[in-house]
């Protein structure tokens, strides 16, 4: 994040509705493959390459990893699905979301698809495809506790996760604020239900997700969503074709339904509604 910066730009993602759908297009695993060039196309003896994909597995509901470290979640539904429709072999690996983007850039993978934003600082190093869903921040703390984001945060010990549009907002619009900043949502969420940070900044998908969890009942959302204009996308080395076809694949999912079906079970028919609706799908 921009130091690469999670979240999103400006477009809506869309409304959806049915169940859920897994399709087993991709491999996935833990370790990154060596460096080559872009995989679209074939190899020398003719072989279609694998399209390397990044993603990062500590930002549920969109990708995680179950008891047996299997990647799961949204954006794992949505690889498989998109390289369905592409009919490509899949690669798809978890890496620290500090070096996702460098790593793309050194051709380590192909594509990116964790939650990132689309923003114009990526841009400049990366090309993105159009956006597959939207996001907003929210702030979160005990319940009870009387914080809001009209908060200067200068005697009050505030998270967020590093490198994120969460962090860039609290650094830019609370200069006064304590901050302290996680290499994982997960490590933050550890030290505010251990009380080292009395509230956490974060995009909604995820931490409404938290909320509904066991660790997250003693916690709620202050105040309303703000920060709404961001969306992911899947990013790419800057020129690459790739982010064409993967429009074109994303495109043929949102005309199918396809999209829709995977996306229901985590979002049901709203953005803001996201996280309720993907803790009762599982």
């Amino acid at each position: 994040m921009t130091t690469a910066i999670k979240s999103k730009s400006k477009w809506a993602v869309l409304s959806v509705a049915l169940s859920g759908l897994m399709l087993a297009a991709c491999n996935n695993s833990s370790e990154a493959p060596a460096a080559s060039d872009s995989t679209a196309a074939s190899n020398a003896e003719g072989t279609e390459q694998a399209i390397r994909i990044a993603t990062e597995s500590s930002y549920k509901p969109l990708s995680y990893t179950d008891a047996d470290g299997k990647l799961i979640g949204f954006e794992i539904d949505l690889i498989n699905a998109l390289c369905d429709e592409m009919k490509a072999k899949c690669d798809v690996t978890s890496q620290e979301w500090d070096g996702l983007i460098p790593g793309l850039q050194a051709k380590k993978f192909d594509a990116i698809i964790a939650g990132m934003s689309i923003t114009p600082e990526r841009l400049q190093k990366v090309d993105f495809t159009e956006p597959y869903l939207s996001n907003g921040l929210i702030l979160v703390a005990k319940k009870g506790d009387e914080v809001s984001v009209a908060d200067d945060f200068s005697d009050v010990s505030v998270g967020a996760q590093r490198a994120t549009i969460a962090a860039q907002y609290i650094e830019e619009t609370h200069p006064k604020a304590k901050l302290n900043l996680y290499d994982t949502q997960e490590n933050a969420y550890l030290d505010l239900t251990s009380g080292r940070i009395r509230a956490l900044f974060s995009d909604k998908v995820t931490a409404a997700y938290w909320l509904t969890s066991e660790e997250g009942q003693a916690f709620e959302q202050k105040g309303e969503e703000f920060n709404t204009d961001d969306t992911m996308g899947i990013a790419v080395r800057k020129g690459d074709e790739l982010a064409a076809k993967f429009n074109t694949a994303l495109q043929a999912l949102k005309d199918s339904g396809k999209y829709d079906e995977i996306s229901a079970p985590y979002f049901g028919t709203s953005n803001t509604a996201a996280a309720a609706q993907a803790a009762a799908a599982q």
